[in-house]
């Protein structure tokens, strides 16, 4: 069995497991035993340790899985789910965005515009991507691309996957909450079909600027939320290491956020997260977003954005005047 690279602290039993199982192995091996036994029942018991852990994880837990540095980002599932990709820059106002990309590809033979939210995999690309945090720049090549999808009709697939937007001086400077806003109002009145997923983190409005679609699915260890579990625990407890019990409050997780309304399809992982088998996980993305897009593509373009109002109009519940909307 080949031990992950990166081990999360929940995971270290399962590790210490791992590496019990690899000295019987070896100890046969030195030794010329016939350890068969003791090898299957270690097998049985990383098992068990599997199943105790993966079926049993927190919030906190599962945030942490969304940000395994071995997780899938947007560009290796557009690499395993469409063909053609070619990549589109710039905002035409100010420069191109590396945190965020978009382009023409080709989904089971149809052509759609992506537009996504992308990490980097070590320091140097990271730097590059602005660890996945867009600027003004990046939400307003995203509008200028929907607007680009929208003139050829192409429907448009999001890949969300930021901690969110940039916070720095020069962000603000140029306008960050103003870009998002214009995004907002502009995706809720689109023309074309929209499916946006959240491939790891979701975080606050960095998230919902390229968010605002007709559907919108989570992979199960994802999360989607207003404000990260660090931040919220700073403001409401003074102190960042309340992190998980801010988690469980936030109510961040895939399969809560169905159950509330918030996303229409949580998309199942493999064991243990994308980062196992991430063949297996893209596999799983694009049959559920051919299935939403073929249900799409049925409704007009009025029908498409009435429903998207509507989707959005009657999220959650508020109380008005002594009653309840629901």
């Amino acid at each position: 069995m080949e031990k992950p690279a990166y081990v999360l602290e929940f995971e270290k039993p399962l590790r210490e497991l791992t590496n019990e199982l690899d000295a019987l192995h070896q100890k046969s091996l030195e030794n010329n035993l016939d350890m068969s036994a003791e090898v299957r029942a270690m097998e049985k018991r990383i098992e068990q340790a599997q199943r105790d852990i993966y079926s049993n994880l927190t919030p906190w837990q599962r945030v942490q899985i969304a940000r395994h540095p071995k997780r899938p980002y947007a560009l290796d599932y557009v690499g395993m789910i469409c063909e053609g990709f070619q990549e589109l820059h710039g905002d035409r106002q100010f420069r191109d965005d590396r945190a965020l990309i978009g382009g023409t590809a080709f989904l089971n033979g149809e052509a759609v515009m992506i537009v996504a939210q992308q990490k980097g995999r070590d320091t140097k690309e990271n730097i590059l991507r602005n660890f996945g945090m867009p600027q003004p720049e990046g939400y307003r090549k995203a509008l200028r691309l929907f607007k680009t999808a929208e003139r050829f009709g192409l429907p448009v697939i999001t890949f969300i996957d930021t901690p969110g937007a940039y916070p720095g001086i020069e962000s603000e400077a140029r306008h960050v909450s103003e870009a998002i806003a214009v995004n907002l109002r502009e995706m809720a009145m689109l023309r074309v079909p929209s499916v946006a997923v959240v491939v790891g983190e979701g975080g606050s409005g960095g998230a919902l600027g390229i968010g605002v679609t007709d559907r919108v699915l989570i992979f199960e260890n994802s999360y989607y939320s207003v404000i990260s579990p660090e931040g919220c625990a700073a403001i409401l407890w003074k102190d960042r290491a309340a992190a998980p019990r801010a988690a469980e409050a936030l109510k961040l997780n895939a399969a809560t956020l169905e159950e509330l309304g918030v996303v229409d399809e949580v998309v199942a992982e493999p064991f243990g997260g994308a980062q196992n088998d991430p063949v297996q996980a893209a596999a799983a993305l694009k049959y559920a977003l051919q299935k939403h897009l073929n249900d799409l593509r049925a409704l007009d373009a009025t029908a498409l954005v009435n429903a998207r109002y509507e989707r959005y109009r009657h999220l959650g519940s508020f109380e008005e005047g002594g009653v309840v909307h629901n």
